[in-house]
C-alpha cells in the first residue's frame, strides 16, 4: 500500500480536494488516484469528482446508518454530500475548460476572392480581436 500527498504533484492535489491527506486513515492508494488522473484525461478536478463518488457508492452500499459510541452517521446523506460535491467539481471543471477554449465559441468569417476591401476588414477584425 503506497501513499504520498505532495501538493506539488496531481495526485496530491486530488487528494487535497477529496480529502485523503493523512497517512493512517488513508482512502485511496497512489496507484488508485493515478487511475482517477489517467480515465479523467489528468485533469485534477474531474479525477477528484470519480473519486469522490467511488466513495459515494461504497458509503451507499456498505453502511446505511451507522451508530457507534452514541454517534449516527447516516451513510445514504454522506453519500448524497459527496455526489453533490463530485457535481461540483465537475462543474467547476466545465468551467475552467470553456474559458480555456474560448468558451468554446469562435469566430469565423468569410472573404470572397477578390474582395480586397473585404479581406482588410477581415485582418483589421483579427488584429482587434487577438489584441
Amino acid at each position: 500500500m503506497t501513499f504520498s500527498y505532495d501538493l506539488s504533484t496531481t495526485r496530491g492535489k486530488v487528494r487535497l480536494l477529496v480529502k485523503d491527506t493523512n497517512y493512517s486513515s488513508q482512502i485511496f492508494q497512489d496507484d488508485e488516484v493515478d487511475a482517477f488522473l489517467t480515465m479523467e484525461s489528468n485533469v485534477v478536478k474531474r479525477a477528484a469528482a470519480l473519486a469522490l463518488e467511488t466513495i459515494a457508492s461504497d458509503e451507499a452500499l456498505t453502511t446505511k446508518v451507522i451508530r457507534a459510541l452514541e454517534l449516527s452517521m447516516d451513510g445514504p446523506a454522506v453519500a448524497r454530500a459527496l455526489m453533490q460535491r463530485a457535481d461540483k467539481l465537475r462543474e467547476q471543471a466545465d468551467k475552467e475548460e470553456a474559458a480555456d477554449e474560448g468558451a468554446a465559441f469562435d469566430v469565423a468569417e468569410m472573404v470572397y476572392p477578390g474582395d480586397t476591401f473585404g479581406y482588410r476588414e477581415r485582418l483589421q477584425n483579427e488584429v482587434l480581436r487577438d489584441g
